[in-house]
C-alpha cells in the first residue's frame, strides 16, 4: 500500500513535476516568448525607430531635395528672370536704338525735305525772278525797238544803186528785201518776211512787212512764288488795256523802224517815197481760218520822214504815225484791219492799185471810193489836227461816221457832234435837221456835218438859223485836208455840183 502510495505519489510527483516542468517550460516558453516578443518589440521598435529615422532622413532628404530643387528652381527662375530682364534690357536698348535711329532718320529726312523744299523754293524764286526779268527784258525790247536800230545802213546804198543798174526794179527790190531781212531785231520782234515793189518813175518803194502777233506782248507782268502744296509759280496777269497799248505802240515803232531802214538802205536819187503796209498772220477767232489783216498803212516822203527824231526817248510813235497821216487800226490788238493805201501783186512784185484809192502812182485818195474805216480815219485825223480831242466813234447806219468830240478851247469849247456823209449826191435837209436833234439830246455846243458831196439851200438855211451848226461840203473838205494834213485828195463825183468848178474835184 505503501508502495502504491509511493508510486502514486511518485506518479503524482512525477506528474506534478511534469506539470511543474511543463508549467515551468510553459513559463519559460512564455517568458521566452515574452522575451522574444519584447525582443521583437524592441527589434520592431528599433526597426521602427530606424525606419522612422530612415523616414525622417528620407523626409529630410526629400525636404532637402525639394529645397534644393526649389532653390535650383528659384535660381533658375532668377536666372531666367535675369535672362528675361537682360533680354528685355537688350530689346529695350535695341528698341531705343532703333527709335533713336528712326528719329535720327526722321530728322534727317525732315531736314532733307526741308532742304529740298528750301532748294525748290529757292529754285522757284529764282525761276520767278528769271521769268520776271525775261518779261521785263521783252517789254524793254518792245519800247526800245525803235531806239536800238542798227547803224551804218547807208553803206548799202551803193549796192542798191548797182542792183538797180544791173537788174532794174526787180534787182533793187531783191536787194532791199535781202538787206532788210538780215537786219537784227530783238527775239520775236522781227515778225516775218519783208517784201518790196518799186516804181522808178515815181521813185516810190512799196514795202510790205509781216508784223509779229499779239503774243509778242507778255501776258503777265511778273511771276511770283506761291508757298502752296506743292509750291508753284503764279503769273501776275497784265491788264488788257496795257497789253493793247503796248501792242499798239509796238506796231507803230516797227512801222517807223521799217520805213527808216528802207530809206537808209536806198539812195535818195532812186527812192524818195516809201509806202508801208504792216500785216499780221493770224487766225480768225470766230472761224478759225487764216487771216492777214493790215494794221497800219502810210505813204511818207524822205523829206517828211527826216523830220522825225526816231532816237528821241520821248518820241510818241503813235503820234508820229498821225503826223505822217497814216491809216492805223483803231484796235490793232484785236486785229481790226485797215485798207492799205497801196497794194501790189506779190507774185510779180508789180504795183497794182486795188481801186481808185490812188490816182496813178501818186496815191492821191479819191474820197468817194474810200471804205468806211478809211474815211473814218481820215475825218478823225483832220479834226484832231484842227484841235478837237477825246474822239469817240459810234456805228452809223448810213455808211458814214457819227462821232462825239470835245473842243478844249475855254471860251467857245464844249461837246461837238460830228456826222460825216461819204456820198455822191446832195445831203438831204432831213439829215441836217436830224443832227440838230442829236445835239439837243446830248446838250452839245456845236454840230458839224461834213460830206464829200454838197448841201442844198434848205440845209444851209437851217444851219444858219440854229447858229450852232457848221456844214462842210466836198470842196471845203478837200481844202481842209490839203491845209491841215497835206493830202491832195480827189472827189470822184459823177457830175459837177451846182456852183462848183472842175478844179474842185481834182
Amino acid at each position: 500500500m505503501a508502495r502504491r502510495k509511493s508510486l502514486t505519489a511518485q506518479l503524482l510527483q512525477t506528474y506534478r513535476d511534469a506539470q511543474k516542468a511543463k508549467t515551468a517550460a510553459a513559463k519559460h516558453a512564455e517568458a521566452e516568448r515574452n522575451r522574444q516578443a519584447r525582443a521583437a518589440e524592441r527589434e520592431a521598435a528599433q526597426h521602427a525607430k530606424e525606419e522612422a529615422k530612415r523616414e525622417r532622413e528620407r523626409a529630410q532628404s526629400w525636404v532637402r531635395a525639394q529645397r534644393e530643387k526649389e532653390a535650383q528652381r528659384s535660381a533658375e527662375s532668377r536666372k531666367a528672370e535675369q535672362i528675361v530682364r537682360d533680354l528685355e534690357k537688350r530689346e529695350a536698348a535695341r528698341a531705343k536704338a532703333l527709335e533713336q535711329k528712326k528719329r535720327a532718320a526722321a530728322r534727317e529726312k525732315a531736314g532733307a525735305e526741308r532742304q529740298a523744299k528750301q532748294q525748290m523754293s529757292d529754285l522757284l524764286r529764282q525761276e520767278a525772278a528769271l521769268r520776271t526779268t525775261e518779261i521785263e527784258t521783252q517789254v524793254d525790247h518792245l519800247v526800245s525797238v525803235l531806239l536800238t536800230g542798227p547803224g551804218g545802213l547807208q553803206a548799202f546804198r551803193l549796192e542798191a544803186q548797182e542792183a538797180f543798174g544791173q537788174g532794174g526794179s526787180e534787182g533793187l527790190t531783191s536787194h532791199v528785201e535781202k538787206t532788210l531781212s538780215e537786219i537784227d531785231y530783238p527775239e520775236g520782234l522781227r515778225g516775218g518776211r519783208r517784201r518790196a515793189a518799186f516804181a522808178p518813175e515815181a521813185r516810190e518803194l512799196v514795202l510790205e512787212v509781216e508784223l509779229p502777233g499779239q503774243a509778242v506782248v507778255p501776258a503777265a507782268t511778273q511771276y511770283r512764288y506761291k508757298a502752296s502744296v506743292p509750291p508753284t509759280l503764279v503769273p501776275q496777269p497784265r491788264k488788257e488795256a496795257e497789253c493793247k497799248a503796248l501792242y499798239r505802240d509796238l506796231v507803230a515803232r516797227l512801222a517807223l523802224r521799217a520805213i527808216a531802214e528802207a530809206f537808209a538802205v536806198t539812195p535818195p536819187s532812186l527812192v524818195n517815197v516809201v509806202t508801208f503796209n504792216g500785216h499780221v498772220n493770224a487766225k480768225d477767232r470766230a472761224t478759225g481760218k487764216a487771216i492777214r489783216p493790215c494794221l497800219v498803212s502810210l505813204r511818207a516822203t524822205r523829206e517828211t520822214f527826216e523830220d522825225l527824231v526816231l532816237d528821241e526817248p520821248e518820241l510818241d510813235p503813235v503820234q508820229s504815225l498821225r503826223f505822217l497821216n497814216a491809216i492805223v487800226s483803231q484796235h490793232p490788238y484785236d486785229l481790226e484791219p485797215v485798207r492799205p493805201v497801196v497794194t501790189f501783186d506779190l507774185a510779180k512784185y508789180k504795183l497794182a492799185p486795188e481801186r481808185d484809192v490812188v490816182a496813178g502812182l501818186d496815191s492821191r485818195p479819191d474820197l468817194v471810193t474810200l471804205d468806211p474805216i478809211e474815211f473814218e480815219h481820215l475825218i478823225r485825223r483832220l479834226f484832231e489836227k484842227i484841235g478837237l480831242k477825246s474822239w469817240v466813234t459810234q456805228a452809223s447806219r448810213d455808211d458814214g461816221v457819227d462821232a462825239v468830240a470835245v473842243n478844249e478851247e475855254p471860251l467857245i469849247g464844249g461837246l461837238c457832234i460830228i456826222q460825216a456823209k461819204r456820198s455822191k449826191n446832195a445831203v438831204p435837209a432831213e439829215a441836217v435837221r436830224a443832227l440838230a436833234g442829236v445835239m439837243h439830246d446830248k446838250a452839245a455846243a456845236k454840230g458839224i456835218v461834213v460830206t464829200t458831196a454838197w448841201f442844198g439851200k434848205a440845209s444851209w438855211d437851217f444851219a444858219h438859223r440854229t447858229g450852232r451848226m457848221e456844214l462842210i461840203d466836198g470842196r471845203h473838205l478837200k481844202a481842209l485836208l490839203l491845209e491841215h494834213l497835206g493830202i491832195d485828195a480827189l472827189i470822184g463825183l459823177p457830175k459837177l455840183p451846182p456852183g462848183w468848178e472842175t478844179r474842185d474835184l481834182h
